[in-house]
């Protein structure tokens, strides 16, 4: 069974449990380098519910090189505690590394962890780490899940200070979209600390943990949408001050100070965004909190992102110009090359020009030259003046009609446009589940055969009210005047509509109405070409399909409503 859920390793970071390798190994749960300080994050100190007394059941005996389902070896124990462990392991099938969650069958919390583990799969929203296998295998239970070597926990870009305005805004933006869609789909985090947020290579946030967590530490709550929103306001709160916003010490940072509640983070530190300060206040109006604003309190996700819509959007930062360093020119270049060195205090001389050609042969050499440049001077007013005929000849042709380009009023011509390479790209989720997040690089692998599929549905072409619309984030790498989209499609029948829209990451913080349109078109064939009346300068362009075809049976997929994209070029 393949499933594909959010779990992660890091879930021993309440309580004050110290993992069993915390001093031996230094490597976090996906495989980001970071120090294993003893951990104090109580449950207390995050607002969450206290936890259920753990099963008395003892972990399984299990040791490095152990294989599960003859596929997963296990080859590093992370975390040994509360009577489960989690492993760093390698899929040999697929012969990729892997994160493992493993408890006895009989352990107190076996069926809620496999029961939240399947549930949360179902989401498939690639914002989430995801489950790969969960399975009840004997006397075991384990749960198999993503490993993220290339990303870093916000603990550890924490420890070197507090985060820049447009990295903390990008953060909340992204978690608080996420954790919205996972609600509106009935699923809860109510672990959702520093340690269960990472930030890729690529700059997007991704949430690790979801419903598995708290599920291994038995964590419940009878207002899951408002415990995790104020765990938003916990992240952001410390992104912008490098504190944590309460007096208990945790996920190594320091707590506010006794006695004095509950302060704005532009009072913890000076410099801080005005808008995001208050944003996090507005998150952390729970319990008693008070904000530092007249808006009313965000209690649920779906508040948080609404009220970060209503911000004014925070642009990066201008990078840094760095001067070029001087051009130094060498001695070879000075003409110095192969010179003695010149001895401190002593004139050198001034090199003597050569004398011009004196000699016999430097004298039939200079007739020689000059007999060729008149040569070529004569030859080259022959032709002019036969040119300049030709041209009166057809000067007096008054009839010849001749056909001129528009542009070339100012004496230019268009420059054909240019491909732009993709970098990178992101299943774009407006709402309800994923279509296929795994394939999405096959859009701009260069082979037709390749493609990415979305889900087959009973009605169309319009996707409403199923789904407003499916479709691909993709990052150019820099802003570039984007102007035309070709599209390879799969399937042909009724209509394709695609459109064209300038987002503002892979992960965009407004819904599709909030973003600038460049580009639509429709067909009823394989192929399709979105232009734009004017270019518009971006870096991440959505690709969003809102009508699909009528198309028959293939491969795993029924016949019903449904499109797949083959290969996308952009040019500029």
């Amino acid at each position: 069974m393949a499933e594909r859920s959010t779990a992660a390793v890091d879930v021993a970071d309440n309580s004050g449990d110290e993992p069993l390798t915390a001093q031996a190994d230094q490597s976090t749960a996906d495989g980001v380098a970071n120090n294993r300080e003893r951990d104090t994050d109580s449950d207390e100190a995050q607002g969450n519910p206290t936890s259920e007394e753990s099963g008395k059941a003892s972990p399984p005996e299990l040791h490095s090189g152990h294989k599960l389902a003859r596929r997963y070896r296990l080859e590093e124990c992370v975390t040994r505690l509360d009577g489960f462990s989690s492993w760093r392991a390698v899929d040999e099938k697929l012969r990729r590394a892997v994160g493992v969650h493993l408890l006895p069958a009989d352990h107190a919390r076996a069926r809620s962890v496999l029961a939240a583990a399947r549930s949360s799969a179902l989401l498939g929203d690639p914002r989430f780490v995801q489950v790969l296998d969960a399975v009840e295998d004997n006397d075991l239970v384990y749960v198999v899940h993503e490993w993220l070597p290339d990303a870093t926990e916000l603990t550890a870009l924490l420890a070197s200070g507090p985060l820049e305005a447009y990295d903390a805004y990008q953060m909340v933006s992204q978690v608080a979209s996420a954790m919205a869609a996972a609600h509106r789909e009935g699923l809860a985090h109510l672990r959702l600390s520093p340690n269960a947020v990472l930030r890729t290579s690529t700059g997007q946030w991704r949430i690790r943990g979801l419903a598995v967590n708290a599920a291994l530490r038995g964590i419940s709550s009878d207002t899951p949408q408002r415990t995790d929103t104020e765990a938003i306001g916990a992240l952001l709160y410390a992104t912008l001050t490098q504190r944590w916003p309460y007096e208990t010490d945790a996920h190594g940072l320091a707590g506010l100070p006794k006695d004095i509640g509950l302060i704005p983070p532009d009072q913890v530190r000076a410099g801080i965004h005005r808008g995001l300060s208050e944003l996090a206040m507005r998150a952390l109006a729970n319990d008693g909190a008070t904000a530092s604003c007249h808006e009313s309190p965000c209690t649920t996700p779906e508040e948080l992102v609404k009220a970060i819509g209503e911000m004014p959007r925070i642009r990066p930062p201008e990078p840094a110009y760095t001067a070029p360093p001087q051009y130094q020119r060498t001695a070879y270049q000075q003409g110095a090359y192969g010179r003695p060195a010149p001895r401190p205090g002593v004139a050198q001389p001034v090199p003597t020009p050569p004398p011009p050609l004196q000699s016999r042969t430097g004298k039939a050499l200079k007739w020689s030259v000059s007999a060729l440049l008149i040569a070529a001077l004569g030859l080259g007013s022959w032709q002019l003046a036969d040119a300049l005929m030709e041209r009166g000849g057809k000067a007096d042709n008054q009839n010849q009609t001749q056909t001129t380009d528009g542009n070339d009023k100012n004496g230019e011509r268009t420059e054909p446009a240019k491909p732009i390479s993709v970098q990178t790209a992101q299943e774009y989720v407006a709402s309800g589940s994923a279509q296929a997040p795994q394939d999405v690089a096959k859009t701009y692998d260069g082979d037709a055969s390749t493609f990415w599929r979305t889900k087959k549905y009973n009605e169309g072409p319009k996707l409403a009210p199923y789904k407003p619309g499916v479709g691909i984030v993709y990052d150019l790498g820099s802003e570039q005047d984007v102007s035309t989209a070709s599209i390879g499609l799969r399937y042909t029948g009724d209509h394709t509509t695609v459109h064209l829209y300038a987002a503002d990451s892979l992960a965009p913080s407004t819904g599709v109405d909030g973003m600038k349109e460049i580009a639509s078109a429709t067909t009823t064939g394989t192929s399709l070409t979105a232009k734009a009346s004017k270019p518009v300068k971006t870096r991440y362009v959505l690709l969003w399909m809102t009508d699909v075809p009528n198309a028959p049976s293939d491969g795993y997929s029924g016949a019903g409503y449904k499109q797949a994209i083959t290969d996308v070029t952009f040019k500029g």
